[in-house]
């Protein structure tokens, strides 16, 4: 059975694209077939892999609310690597489904229907999400096996990813399987003490809830913006930097995962 996880939070700005695509390009140089779901309309996943998405007229919004085909709306972007793509339709998602109960009565099951059609068709599933906690994202908690929740250690996120874990832990009276994979730090400087200071406090929290946290993080670099601007594909899917040190971080990380 296919896994399908969620990276997750409500804090924007951490890396959450960046750290499902990347994870993706891995797995996919793994051999693995892996699907990405992008569940926020500002569907950067598909402008990561070069393509604009707002050419593509079937999304992952008429997927959830006109009952397209969710195959037919699946685009290959390389390979081993798919996407659901998303555009700024998916922005109107809430107003669709609450202002149409009639239609959706189940409208916190609709993602989770739509997936179970294809989960047999992929090794892994991410689900890229939104920097909220609204209906799209409550969707995705009752569809996925886990969640990646993502971490930047700055002392003012601290209070983010205790708000994010407990929702997504008060998620499981809904999802009883619903668990959170790991914590994952990103955009981390080693170097300086304020973000050891906070991943020490992170880790304190975590600790806490039996939750773990990542030994392998995401270093803060201009590599992975670098690699967009010049190549239109994730870091560790360029070729030429196979040997970075940054790459052989994201090989580590999916060891540590379990992916």
């Amino acid at each position: 059975m296919g896994k399908i996880i969620a990276v997750s939070s409500n804090k924007g700005g951490i890396l959450k694209t960046s750290l499902t695509t990347n994870l993706a390009g891995v797995l996919s140089k793994e051999g693995k077939k892996v699907l990405i779901v992008d569940t926020d309309n500002q569907a950067n996943v598909m402008l990561t892999f070069g393509e604009n998405p707002d050419e593509y007229e079937n999304t992952l919004f008429e997927v959830l609310t006109e009952d397209f085909p969710i195959r037919d709306a699946i685009v290959n972007v390389h390979k081993n690597i798919y996407v659901l793509p998303a555009n700024e339709n998916l922005a109107y998602f809430d107003m669709r489904v609450l202002d149409n109960q009639d239609m959706y009565p189940n409208y916190l099951e609709l993602f989770k229907e739509k997936i179970e059609e294809i989960r047999e068709e992929f090794d892994v599933i991410l689900v890229d999400t939104p920097p909220n906690m609204g209906i799209i994202v409550a969707n995705v908690l009752m569809a996925v096996d886990s969640v990646i929740v993502p971490f930047h250690p700055e002392t003012y996120n601290i209070r983010s990813i205790i708000k994010t874990i407990e929702a997504i832990e008060n998620f499981k009276t809904r999802n009883e399987k619903l668990n959170i994979l790991a914590v994952v730090p990103t955009k981390v400087k080693l170097n300086t003490s304020i973000h050891n200071e906070t991943l020490n406090l992170c880790q304190q929290f975590c600790n806490t809830r039996g939750i773990k946290i990542t030994k392998n993080v995401v270093k803060e670099t201009i590599k992975y913006a670098d690699a967009l601007a010049k190549n239109r594909l994730p870091l560790t899917l360029v070729d030429k930097k196979s040997k970075d040190d940054v790459v052989q971080d994201y090989f580590k990380l999916v060891k540590e995962l379990g992916l």
